[in-house]
């Protein structure tokens, strides 16, 4: 496997959940990271994190559904790291409720944060990685992506789409090496989560935000010359 020490990162949504757990673990692998959310002073319990590490990180607040913010944000974090290896797409929004319910503005919210959110950050950050030749682009989806259910319509719109894009975008950059991979994990612990769900659940049998991290650097080391396209993360026995 292929050691990550000295590669640049970009992740988005990097304060909490998934994206703060990928940013821990790939500060321990020798990862220099780039991390984007809406607010500084989100950073603050994952910069408290990675300074123990001893980490190179640098933040940036923008909010990933306004291009001007992201072109902004990505074009500074490149040139603070030298350059991007890898682009993690974690940034995410949901909203629960049933078709009728559902607003037309909570609909543009899901799909301008999920869908047109991750297209702004990829377009800012995949001519560096063509001119470098290499690179990875993860992609997180759902679950919801793979089926829908009721009461997640947009959602669900939302993650189908991530991963339409991510085949897509996969099979244009091959031929550049930079290999795209997208997840569809199933219900994961995170703030995200709590906030849909109203009961209480048991850390050893959902899944954690650290278990998709580990997941992610596992995936990273593969040699270059093969990648993962698309995979779904499942708590072994959560009832």
């Amino acid at each position: 496997m292929q050691s990550l020490n000295g590669k640049k990162a970009l992740i988005t949504g990097g304060s909490r959940g998934i994206g703060r757990a990928t940013a821990i673990a790939l500060a321990k692998e020798g990862v220099e990271l780039g991390l984007i959310a809406r607010s500084e002073e989100s950073f603050e319990e994952v910069r408290s994190e990675l300074t123990k590490l001893g980490a190179t990180f640098y933040t940036a607040a923008a909010d990933v559904a306004i291009e001007a913010e992201i072109q902004k944000a990505v074009a500074e974090l490149e040139t603070k790291l030298g350059g991007i290896d890898i682009l993690i797409n974690n940034a995410g929004v949901g909203v629960k409720g049933n078709f009728l319910e559902l607003t037309t503005e909570q609909w543009t919210n899901v799909l301008n944060t999920n869908v047109l959110g991750m297209v702004y950050v990829t377009k800012a950050a995949l001519p560096g990685m063509m001119k470098k030749n290499k690179g990875d682009i993860v992609n997180i989806s759902s679950m919801s992506g793979l089926k829908g259910t009721e009461g997640s319509s947009a959602y669900s719109a939302s993650k189908f789409a991530v991963i339409g894009l991510s085949e897509s975008l996969m099979q244009e950059v091959r031929r550049h090496n930079i290999r795209v991979s997208v997840l569809t994990p199933s219900l994961v612990d995170t703030d995200f989560t709590r906030n849909r769900v109203s009961e209480p659940r048991d850390p050893n049998k959902f899944m954690q935000a650290e278990d998709i991290a580990e997941y992610i650097v596992s995936q990273l080391k593969l040699e270059q010359r093969i990648f993962i396209k698309t995979s779904a993360q499942w708590a072994t026995n959560p009832f």
